[in-house]
This record gives C-alpha cells, structure tokens and sequence, in this order.
C-alpha cells in the first residue's frame, strides 16, 4: 500500500492527456526521457498519479518557457535536491547576517550526513 495519497496512481493515460490537454504520446516521451515515472498497474499500464500531474503541470510551465527537454530534466532535478536540503534543515531560512559562504557550508553539512 502507498504511504503518500498523492503518490497514488489513479488516472490512466488518456485521463491524465485529457487532464492536462496534451497527447499521450508527449506522456511517453517524457516518460522515455526520465522528466517521471509513472506507476504501473501488473499488467503494465501507466497509472499517473496527482504528483505525477503536478509534475507534469511543471513540464508543461517550462516548456511554455523555452526550455527543452534535457534543460527540463536538469531543473527538476536540482528543484528536488533543493526541495531535500530545505526539509533536512528544517525550512530555515538563512540568518540575514550569514555570508554566502556559511550558508554553503551549513548546506554542504547536512548533504553530507
């Protein structure tokens, strides 16, 4: 059982096109790229789930911006790794006093436990 209802997958993929007014096809080649990865029923169909949307929603946004496809994967990746150093600091925001540079090493300490 999943942990995390969002993670759930509910929408198959013509649901989840029809959802966000793409085609199918571009799901795949996102897929086939690694921007996600949707679950999958034991037969092997697609099962996108709400965070699936909402990144989905975020490809489509960057698109619209110009980026390609590799430029996308790049930032949801460092969006990610930046969404898990806040949690690991516990969403502090940095001292108005602190330089740069102890804000990095503060940051570069809790990447290293």
């Amino acid at each position: 059982m999943v942990s995390n209802p969002q993670a759930r997958g509910l929408y198959a993929i013509s649901v989840a096109a029809e959802l966000l007014g793409t085609g199918q096809q571009n799901l795949r080649l996102y897929e086939r790229k690694g921007l996600l990865a949707p679950g999958r029923t034991e037969g092997g169909t697609r099962r996108y789930s709400e965070q699936d949307l909402v990144t989905l929603r975020r490809i489509a946004e960057l698109l619209s911006l110009g980026l390609n496809l590799s430029g996308i994967r790049l930032v949801l990746v460092l969006e990610k790794e930046n969404e898990t150093l806040r949690t690991q600091l516990g969403d502090q925001a940095p001292d108005p006093g602190e330089t740069p540079r102890q804000i990095r090493k503060k940051t570069d300490a809790v990447a290293h436990q």
